[in-house]
């Protein structure tokens, strides 16, 4: 935990931990210091709520599921499914969505191996479409992390090719799911047509009018 130190009346911290006179701080550093913060603290409480509506909405909603259940002497148990639930007038609808993450284990190295030999015996002949399917399938992003879609894409191409079939099956055996995730989204119908709209709740996705 991080030791809260006491500032002085009159000075600041800058970001080098010295006390500077408030009189010595320009008054646009004072300006951006103060929009900084109260942001940053609006934000924190947003953060708050964020946490507090997912925990409620998971719980409500397993309730629900478990009062059904009751009704019918039914013991629920296992993994938790998708679920989509509207409100009694239709004009409101939560979905609850379980997304398998998948990786893959050290078969992909053989699999990558068996494709490449594939792509250089195929060099003068191959499909420029396969290349480049080839190429961003084992392309890393920022993080060094590989694009599960992109190496997916690979299953689809029907190629008659045994070392490329072989490729295929390594690459299947490489795939194991990792984890699950559990995402809450909440709809609005749009006017009376049977279309929604998602209320987003991440902050790239908010709309402000100008």
């Amino acid at each position: 935990m991080t030791a809260q130190h006491h500032i002085p009346e009159g000075y600041m911290q800058n970001a080098l931990g010295h006390l500077v006179p408030i009189n010595n701080v320009s008054e646009q550093d004072k300006l951006r210091d103060q929009i900084v913060n109260e942001l940053v603290q609006d934000a924190t409480l947003i953060n708050a709520a964020l946490k507090n509506f997912k925990a409620k909405a998971f719980n409500d909603i397993d309730d629900l599921v478990e009062i059904a259940a009751d009704r019918f002497g039914a013991q629920i148990g296992g993994k938790k499914g998708n679920l989509s639930l509207a409100s009694y007038d239709g004009k409101h609808k939560i979905q609850r969505t379980v997304a398998n993450r998948l990786a893959f284990s050290e078969e992909l190295e053989a699999a990558k191996t068996l494709i490449l030999a594939c792509i250089n015996r195929w060099t003068a002949n191959a499909n420029a479409h396969i290349h480049a399917l080839v190429d961003r399938a084992f392309k890393t992003n920022r993080n060094g992390e590989l694009k599960t879609a992109a190496i997916l894409d690979l299953l689809t191409l029907e190629i008659d090719d045994q070392e490329w079939s072989n490729a295929m099956e390594a690459l299947k055996e490489s795939i194991f799911i990792a984890n699950t995730a559990t995402y809450i989204r909440v709809y609005e119908r749009i006017g009376t047509s049977d279309n929604y709209r998602m209320i987003p709740l991440d902050l790239a996705s908010v709309l402000v009018e100008e």
